[in-house]
């Protein structure tokens, strides 16, 4: 047989296998349009129904292996990434993400093309992917440098990389994907860990956060223990290797704690007796008088008017005592008697804890960003709004110093505030876009539906028309969580249901 007759018959073949393989995808799927479907998007984005729909039966056929059928595919989620990139570039907000959790189940084939499709469709243009949280990282097993163990456990997943996934299936349907990572929240397998023991942040009545957070995957760390930068700055690394299109820090506080203990009013409250957040502490001591005063603090909780008079027997040379940031007034010289200063230098010790700690936690955010920083990746800051809140003589228990972050990374203030309207929450916004330096980029989270009231909150058309007037200032909003809109496709996925 000659090598003509044979190319010519493998033409054959092939055509006749095409051939039959679109008339049996269009004959088990009829309503499927040749023509790719113009998608129509409304004033919040979201794409047409008919659309959607036509492109769900495009993806399910497209499942099947037919090469037609799947190139129609792709161009439909470039034609609905086009619609939703200008209609973006239209109307406000210029940035709309959603925030969202992936499972091992969704390592299934095609399960993360789904989700994807999902976002696009509501006019969404940002995915923040959560990729550390409750102890556990979206790497795969079989290339997880970090100390927590991967999202996905099964026995032959171990090179299945989900992050790398939904950055690339993201991408293709002009969605930019950020990481979204816990920061001094380690989770409860890093507790488990004899050898990291001494990271674990302790209050002064001997507890870690084990004891005061009702979610018991919740374990705060000292964020001036070495061992722990070291692990979060190797896990930054691993992440930001993924090339994510940003990076965001959530949880950048210590515990939030119920009831009365909701505020810290004195030392003990605080998280400052685990030994390096400690020995930091006494380090800003810049005598012998302040060294002292500062142990005895910590110790007891408070220093007496004999604390002051013992503390000058063993000092005399010195004169008052002293530590970083303290303004020695002319009326506080030590020539007055014990009981005149002891006052002042209790609130000028409360005021240096609790200073001290919320250090810590600034100083852990720019160790974290550095990573993303170096690679040109965008980094930004989780927070609440009333994080860093006094209460009297007290401060608000997280200790978020989030008035203090660099304006260099993005803001995300967690707007979710619950009082039956937008009322008390374009207020938490207000707040941050009056603290916020010019050119820093604040990108309020809300919770809730689209349609719907949800948890006491009004559903997201309302909240969007409440912040509306804060344009230009606000360019961007995100939206807490995928699983908020897609309750029955997020418990499907969280326990490989299938529909």
């Amino acid at each position: 047989m000659s090598n003509y007759f044979l190319n010519y018959l493998k033409s054959i073949l092939f055509w006749r296998g095409l051939f039959v393989g679109t008339f049996t995808t269009l004959w088990l799927f009829p309503n499927i349009n040749i023509k790719p479907a113009q998608a129509q998007v409304n004033q919040y984005c979201h794409i047409s129904s008919a659309a959607v729909k036509a492109k769900e039966r495009l993806r399910l056929a497209a499942r099947k292996g037919n090469p037609e059928v799947q190139n129609r595919y792709r161009q439909l989620v470039q034609q609905h990434a086009q619609a939703v990139r200008e209609c973006r570039n239209r109307n406000w907000p210029q940035v709309q993400a959603l925030w969202l959790r992936l499972y091992p189940c969704d390592a299934q084939q095609g399960a993360i093309d789904e989700i994807m499709d999902k976002i696009i469709d509501k006019g969404y243009n940002q995915v923040y992917l959560e990729v550390f949280y409750d102890g556990r990282v979206l790497l795969p097993a079989a290339s997880n440098p970090t100390v927590w163990p991967s999202v996905i456990r099964t026995t032959g997943a171990e090179k299945v990389d989900l992050l790398s996934a939904a950055i690339q299936k993201g991408r293709e349907r002009g969605l930019k994907v950020y990481a979204w990572m816990f920061t001094t929240n380690f989770g409860y397998s890093y507790a488990q860990r004899r050898d990291r023991e001494a990271a674990i942040a302790r209050n002064g009545k001997g507890e870690t956060s084990l004891y005061v957070v009702d979610n018991s995957s919740q374990v705060f760390i000292d964020p001036y223990n070495q061992t722990a930068k070291r692990d979060y700055y190797q896990l930054v690394q691993a992440v930001t290797r993924r090339r994510p299109d940003g990076i965001l820090f959530d949880y950048i506080r210590y515990p939030r704690q119920a009831g009365t203990n909701s505020i810290a009013t004195k030392v003990t409250d605080l998280w400052l007796y685990s030994e390096a957040i400690q020995k930091a502490l006494f380090e800003r001591a810049q005598n012998n008088k302040g060294l002292e005063l500062i142990r005895r603090f910590l110790r007891k909780g408070y220093v007496t008017a004999a604390d002051v008079a013992q503390t000058d027997r063993l000092y005399p040379q010195e004169g008052e005592a002293q530590w970083q940031g303290r303004v020695i007034n002319q009326g506080q010289k030590s020539i007055q008697s014990p009981q005149n200063r002891q006052p002042q230098l209790q609130w000028d010790l409360w005021q240096l804890s609790v200073a001290h700690a919320m250090q810590g936690i600034l100083d852990f955010v720019a160790l974290a960003a550095y990573p993303a920083q170096q690679r040109g990746i965008p980094a930004g800051v989780v927070f609440f709004p009333g994080g860093n809140q006094t209460v009297g003589r007290g401060y608000d228990s997280r200790l978020q110093p989030w008035d203090r972050f660099p304006s260099n990374l993005e803001w995300h203030p967690m707007a979710y505030a619950n009082c039956g309207s937008a009322d008390c929450i374009v207020p938490q916004v207000q707040r941050v876009l009056k603290v916020a330096k010019p050119g820093t980029k604040v990108i309020p989270a809300l919770a809730g539906n689209w349609g719907a009231s949800m948890s006491n909150r009004p559903p997201l058309e309302v909240q969007m028309r409440a912040l509306r007037k804060f344009a230009p200032k606000l360019r961007g909003v995100s939206h807490f969580a995928y699983s908020w809109q897609h309750p029955q496709h997020d418990g499907d996925r969280k326990f490989c249901r299938t529909r």
